[in-house]
């Protein structure tokens, strides 16, 4: 089918996420992908676009990773999937003995059992990830003498995924107030990432925790880089510090590591940069590699000891795909490949120079504020104007002339491409990414 038939299909049929659709419509030419390898986008017209944004940050380790692809298909020719209901499978036992292994804390002498990230419930995605977290802290709770533990602190600007509980414990406006009467009470405090947000923030999360003991059921929390917000970042103290205040109240601190996990900051999971060990760590996006919707919630000793018991204890919870054998399988190996070709190695090798080159641009150009990095995700904002500002669009268009991919989030223009991007396609986008933001400034 040719590629004005597809995009006409398209806007006939199809309802975008996060898109105005009247104006995609009227007026949007999108980029119509039939390949992927690598880093690399290829379209419809025969043109290829570096992906700098991993495809919404899941493809971390490229698109169709050779390794990953030969895992997918060997599996599929023995079992593509069975439910997880009081049965098993070899890929989800195993998968869940390594995540343990690698969990923050496993091999530390000084973390007591109870407190070992033990217990790996499967589900779809990041969203399922934090309301499968969201669920066993509330239920702990409950049955376990605590019953008014029923609310959660979470920051301003976090975002936690997209059915109710999720966005209940979520803080960007643009994304949750329209849901208002249907989300559940949170206590919402400073994100530690604004000005002088770190002291105000820690200070109201204490504050909160001492004036209601008894009803906080945990407090949750993207540590280091609050993606979705627009790539906010802050001090790995303030999670260990928030750590310590949970645990004065004995209350759970809840990681919600979809982005942040599997290596994306240059520590396997951004807790590590912290020292932390959280009760419940969630995963997704590049836990599978960008192959299959495929996601994880890792729970401590304790909290899986407090669901033993009559029938009624037990976590009534589930997805029709959890743990399945492919996305298993595929996890698996992207496990092994993190191993193989010392994924953390070269994001440690290759941050300084993301680091150094956001900086520039800021240091270069007008109408660049607040550089920010670590790992690998560069960020730097163009102007005001929050997520509605047509700045970042303007410069995504400079890009897509560029051959980049560069999704923003209003006026903020970040990367977060795969971590093993060559060095000299990393190269090729800072500097495609600098040219895209020196013309619109000067425009």
């Amino acid at each position: 089918m040719d590629r004005a038939t597809l995009v006409g299909l398209d806007k006939q049929h199809v309802w975008h996420p996060y898109t105005a659709m009247e104006q995609y419509i009227a007026k949007t030419d999108p980029l119509v992908v039939v390949r992927a390898e690598g880093v690399w986008l290829h379209d419809a017209d025969g043109q290829r676009y570096l992906d700098a944004n991993g495809s919404w940050w899941v493809s971390t380790l490229g698109h169709r990773h050779p390794r990953l692809v030969h895992a997918l298909t060997e599996q599929l020719g023995s079992l593509a999937h069975v439910s997880l209901a009081g049965i098993t499978h070899g890929p989800a036992a195993r998968l869940g003995e390594e995540l343990t292994a690698i969990a923050p804390g496993a091999d530390r002498a000084d973390v007591p059992a109870g407190q070992k990230l033990s217990r790996v419930f499967y589900s779809d995605n990041g969203s399922t990830a934090v309301e499968v977290a969201i669920k066993m802290a509330a239920q702990y709770w409950a049955q376990n003498g605590r019953p008014r533990r029923t609310r959660f602190i979470t920051l301003t600007g976090a975002f936690h995924g997209e059915t109710i509980g999720a966005t209940s414990v979520g803080g960007v406006h643009e994304f949750r107030d329209v849901f208002g009467p249907l989300l559940f009470d949170v206590v919402h405090v400073p994100s530690p990432a604004e000005p002088d947000g770190h002291a105000r923030a820690l200070a109201q999360v204490k504050a909160a925790l001492a004036q209601d003991p008894d009803g906080i059921a945990g407090v949750i929390l993207e540590p280091v880089i609050q993606g979705a917000a627009g790539m906010w970042m802050s001090s790995p103290d303030f999670v260990r510090e928030v750590r310590e205040a949970t645990r004065a109240v004995d209350t759970f601190l809840i990681a919600d590591e979809v982005f942040t996990g599997m290596g994306r900051t240059g520590a396997r999971f951004a807790v590590d940069l912290a020292g932390v060990v959280p009760d419940l760590l969630c995963l997704a996006k590049a836990l599978s590699g960008g192959l299959l919707p495929f996601a994880a919630t890792l729970a401590s000793e304790r909290i899986f000891q407090g669901f033993l018991g009559a029938k009624d204890r037990a976590l009534y919870y589930g997805h029709s795909y959890c743990g399945n054998p492919l996305g298993a399988a595929v996890a698996r190996e992207v496990l092994a490949v993190y191993r193989d070709e010392d994924v953390l190695g070269q994001v440690q090798r290759k941050a300084p120079r993301v680091k150094a080159a956001f900086e520039r641009m800021a240091a270069t150009l007008p109408g660049l504020v607040r550089p920010r990095a670590v790992g690998m995700v560069g960020a730097v904002d163009l102007g005001g104007g929050g997520y509605f500002a047509d700045s970042g669009w303007r410069v995504y268009e400079a890009a897509r002339r560029r051959g980049l991919y560069l999704r923003p989030m209003g006026n903020t223009v970040y990367i977060a491409p795969a971590l093993n991007i060559p060095d000299a396609d990393l190269d090729l986008l800072l500097s495609g990414v600098e040219d895209s933001l020196r013309e619109v400034a000067a425009g």
